[in-house]
């Protein structure tokens, strides 16, 4: 009896500590999600109108609860000098191979993999402005619209940009910049014509 009890006992303890571990990985990734956004987290409010900070990054069930009580409205995915940027680059992407496609705010998580969980999530709500993908869906190259006031923040920018630079190149995928009232049309469409294969 004595041995079952304390096998009973370890089991239990194992259990919780893999399910402590699961929370802290779900919370890390709610985290590295909220971190990456202009808006600042998104915290549910306790009974007495403060703040619940933990609620924020707990279970499917706690982040239903938050989105039930916020509101939301639709906006446009790109301001207007991104928006004239994908058009142009859509066509002539299309022109150069209709196979290929452009792909714009993709998450770095949606196309890099990576075994080491802290690598992952210091990458995985990151986005590109502009991913180029080829016939068997897969991203090929990224571009980065860098406006009038993109590295104007303390060089944060700079830092965030290095980080996608090197988990790019290390899974083998282009990067490229297009700086506001520097490109061309017709550079851009020359970058185009290096990085998409011809038809």
């Amino acid at each position: 009896m004595a041995v079952l009890a304390v096998g009973a006992f370890l089991g239990i303890a194992v259990e919780r500590l893999v399910e402590g571990q699961k929370r802290a990985e779900r919370r890390a990734y709610w985290q590295g999600r909220n971190s990456g956004r202009k808006s600042g987290k998104v915290v549910p409010f306790k009974k007495d109108g403060t703040r619940d900070a933990a609620k924020a990054n707990g279970t499917a069930i706690d982040q239903l609860a938050v989105v039930m009580a916020a509101d939301f409205k639709a906006r446009a995915l790109l301001n207007r000098p991104e928006a004239n940027l994908f058009k142009a680059l859509d066509a002539a992407v299309i022109a150069r191979n209709p196979g290929w496609q452009v792909m714009a705010q993709v998450s770095l998580g949606e196309f890099l993999a990576s075994e080491d969980k802290d690598a992952y999530f210091a990458i995985n709500s990151k986005r590109v402005d502009f991913a180029l993908m080829c016939p068997d869906a897969k991203v090929r190259h990224a571009i980065e619209y860098q406006g009038s006031g993109h590295h104007q923040d303390g060089g944060a920018a700079a830092a965030r940009d290095a980080v996608k630079k090197e988990a790019l190149r290390k899974a083998g995928i282009g990067y490229h910049e297009v700086v506001a009232g520097h490109t061309t049309a017709g550079e851009l469409k020359r970058l185009v014509e290096k990085l998409v294969p011809g038809t």
